[in-house]
């Protein structure tokens, strides 16, 4: 580990294998937190690039526990770390799109640079968490959507948990975290905080073959926020648009605010689940699932999926979708 962390303050970049080894080296084996931290300190000083993207990613897909499913499914899915603390935007979308018909396979985690990730509002609001594939199964099958919470999937990250609590920053694992479902999705409905990150998830999803959107709003969200410009990534086409263009009125960034505490953040979730959000909190939240139904039929109209996510919000359809999940 050592060598290792001497060249990449050299400057040095990983190769795919060379990057493949060093996660598998640093999950496996018995690195001390200093030198955890020190490499996950290096990868925030400078870009990661494609190839080290890409070992990273293979190797924990190797080392994770699977989830076989048959049939399409998609997961909607953030890579956190954009510091804007907002409410659970991604995961009340992934409700919206399973109550719609889609077949959700949510990978989520607790919260490392925000109040309350996917994980921490799923496990306040009663949901428990399991890798046994039969459950799941069930899950979807009845629901249209199951969670995977990833240290049960990814059980070599608890080697480095509690570094990156420490850290309490976006790492390079935040990177990962859309790229390391273990169902290995049909579709992704992707969200990054950076332009830079948004690329090279363009650069991967399109060299494997993948159906996708990738959204990063141009004031740092990685989701539609509709509080600027967002840049959107797909297989087919590359464009950034704005909330007016989809009829939609541009939100302010104070209205997204998620809370100070997973409570406050639980409370929020019910609250638009039960239709009683705000105009901005459904708008955003119906505005993601619209983009999540486009990325599995692309030849429809955004304005019809926008118009049929606000109803199965606003109707309770997605509340009902959640209560059978919870029960």
């Amino acid at each position: 580990m050592k060598a290792t962390l001497n060249e990449l303050f050299e400057h040095h970049s990983l190769s795919e294998p060379e990057a493949y080894n060093l996660m598998t080296t640093l999950v496996t084996s018995d690195v001390n937190d200093a030198h955890t931290a020190a490499l996950l300190a290096t990868f925030i000083m400078r870009d990661i690039g494609l190839s080290e993207l890409k070992g990273f990613r293979n190797a924990l897909m190797d080392l994770a526990v699977p989830f076989k499913t048959e049939g399409e499914i998609i997961d909607l899915c953030g890579t956190g770390g954009d510091g804007k603390n907002t409410f659970n935007i991604s995961t009340l979308a992934s409700f919206v799109v399973a109550a719609a018909g889609g077949r959700v396979v949510k990978h989520g985690n607790y919260g490392v640079s925000s109040v309350s990730g996917s994980s921490d509002v799923m496990e306040y609001l009663g949901y428990s968490f399991t890798n046994k594939n039969d459950e799941l199964q069930k899950q979807l099958d009845s629901c249209g959507i199951c969670f995977l919470h990833a240290p049960l999937f990814h059980p070599a990250l608890k080697k480095v948990a509690h570094v990156r609590k420490q850290l309490g920053v976006k790492t390079f694992f935040n990177m990962l975290g859309p790229l390391v479902n273990p169902a290995n999705p049909t579709f992704h409905f992707t969200g990054t905080y950076n332009l830079q990150l948004a690329r090279l998830y363009h650069y991967l999803f399109q060299e494997q073959g993948d159906n996708y959107v990738i959204v990063h709003s141009l004031d740092g969200y990685d989701e539609i926020s509709l509080t600027s410009p967002c840049k959107w990534y797909s297989s087919s086409e590359e464009f950034i648009f704005t909330a007016t263009d989809w009829g939609l009125p541009q939100m302010k960034q104070e209205l997204l605010f998620g809370g100070n505490s997973v409570k406050e953040a639980a409370n929020i979730f019910i609250t638009v689940l039960e239709g009683k959000g705000t105009e901005a909190q459904n708008t955003v939240v119906s505005a993601n699932a619209a983009a999540a139904l486009h990325c599995m039929a692309p030849e429809a109209a955004i304005s019809g999926q926008m118009a049929l996510a606000a109803e199965i919000l606003l109707s309770g359809k997605a509340l009902k979708t959640f209560k059978k999940l919870i029960a």
